[in-house]
């Protein structure tokens, strides 16, 4: 790529950040209109899970596959398709006359979607080569997250009330078409030095992967262990391949030597961690301030504005820390604050008093303000730029998988416990196992800060991205020191 002026870097960089924001917002506004689409659709709890994990899900078995040939064929060309194809996507879920649809065209929103995130984190990368000036890009796309949550459950409510749930995609359109034709115009194409080859027999087993164990994890409250088992095992014996095969390949889909750099293991079970919290914490929270307390679609938002804001406030600041201090800071302030915040629900009963339920969304949106700058940070620092785009992907593959098992770990718990007959009244009780478990989230993002931040994990790191690339051994051990 070449030396972009400072004015075209952060073109590029608001660009890109279209993209995150047209997919972020999708999420965040669809939760909000989930009890509205439970009743237009007649959906069950089970269908309620799949119209999130059917997108989280393709998004995650794909996000490896777009990042290996956006380095291959052009970051920008497979941008540009992911745009082309999320936009289609969205206007046929807002056209979807059943949930069956609703779920096929998730899909393929989600198809576009795995060219958006981890190309653009690409881009951004060969963009910002300068560690201190990558950081605090990376915590702008990070405060795009926190503008898109809390952005997401207000403008969710809004048009659900106003309009219905179809109105929701429809805002993608205006920003995707936007985001498309400024690519075409404003961003250079790059490419690894060096195209690496597919691997088909890779992708298929983490989609075997991925779908056989979310399917398993949600379909277990309703048809039992002996109707699921058979998908578990083929989850299992899915990792087990990828484990044996990978490592034997030259060009692997997963390049496992990757996980030798502690801050990028550590980064990537974080992400698993946080974003797990996240799809259980907005799961639960909509699915209660709706049908519990029986609040409108913008009320249920509004109430959620608290933590959106903290988010939104919070994600730029983690950048900066990053940028000066390092990721450990950020990490241990997001373990404590989604810790409490799952205790607080959990051990107390946040939902009995306005003013725990207050509190304990401040918390949430604290703590997560301050998990994803570091996060993608870490995992992008320590790596060749000639695989940046692999990396970043690895990274959002873990958020989305993260995301994924959170709705259906924490919606089959809750769908175990609460009685259909009388939902309101055993929807706290079903629901406290679901809080510790968002608790178990983030204290494994406080503990996961503390042990692979330091001068070891760095030293690891180092030591990782001179095998991977030995010519830029220099240059990448010197963004490890500036970026970790």
């Amino acid at each position: 790529m070449p030396e972009l002026s400072r004015r075209r870097r952060i073109l590029v960089l608001a660009i890109c950040c279209m993209s995150l924001l047209i997919v972020s917002l999708d999420t965040t506004a669809l939760n909000i209109a989930l009890p509205s689409m439970e009743r237009d659709l007649h959906a069950s709890t089970a269908g309620l899970q799949w119209t999130i994990d059917a997108y989280t899900l393709v998004l995650a078995s794909l996000l490896m596959l777009a990042g290996s040939t956006a380095d291959r064929i052009g970051r920008k060309r497979v941008f540009m398709v992911g745009l082309a194809v999320f936009t289609i996507g969205s206007a046929l879920c807002s056209a979807a006359p059943n949930l069956e649809a609703l779920i096929v065209f998730r899909m393929v929103q989600a198809v576009g979607g795995s060219m958006l995130n981890p190309v653009a984190m690409s881009i951004i990368t060969n963009t910002f080569t300068d560690a201190r000036e990558r950081a605090r890009a990376i915590g702008a796309w990070s405060a795009v997250v926190g503008l898109s949550m809390a952005a997401g459950p207000l403008v969710g409510g809004l048009l659900v009330e106003a309009v219905g749930w179809r109105a929701i995609f429809w805002i993608n359109l205006p920003v995707g078409l936007a985001a498309l034709l400024l690519t075409l115009r404003f961003v250079p194409e790059s490419r690894a030095a060096r195209a690496r080859r597919p691997d088909p027999v890779g992708q298929l087993l983490v989609i075997a992967l991925f779908g056989c164990l979310t399917y398993a994890i949600i379909e277990v409250p309703q048809a039992g262990l002996a109707a699921v088992a058979p998908y578990a095992a083929v989850a299992f014996a899915a990792l087990l391949a990828l484990l044996w095969y990978e490592p034997r390949r030259e060009e692997p889909l997963i390049d496992l030597r990757f996980f030798r750099s502690v801050p990028f293991s550590g980064a990537t079970v974080t992400a698993v961690a946080g974003f797990a919290g996240l799809g259980g914490f907005l799961f639960l929270s909509t699915l209660y301030l709706q049908n519990v307390r029986g609040l409108d679609a913008l009320h249920a938002g509004l109430w959620m504005l608290p933590m959106a804001f903290l988010c939104f406030v919070s994600a730029p600041v983690a950048g900066r820390l990053v940028a000066g201090r390092g990721p450990r800071l950020p990490l241990l302030i997001a373990g404590v604050s989604m810790t409490a915040c799952g205790v607080l629900f959990a051990a107390f009963g946040a939902e009995t008093s306005n003013t725990t339920l207050f509190i304990g969304y401040v918390l949430f949106g604290l703590g997560f303000g301050f998990v994803n700058a570091p996060i993608t940070n870490t995992a992008v620092s320590g790596m060749p730029r000639s695989q940046a785009g692999v990396a970043a992907a690895v990274a959002s593959t873990s958020r989305q998988l993260g995301q994924t098992l959170g709705v259906a770990v924490i919606g089959a718990v809750l769908a175990a416990g609460v009685d259909a007959s009388s939902y309101a009244d055993t929807f706290v009780a079903a629901a406290r196992p679901a809080w510790w478990i968002v608790a178990g989230c983030g204290l494994t993002v406080l503990v996961l800060g503390a042990l692979t931040t330091g001068a070891w994990a760095r030293r690891t790191a180092e030591r990782s991205a001179q095998r991977l690339a030995p010519r830029e051994g220099r240059d990448t051990a010197a963004a490890v020191g500036a970026g970790s």
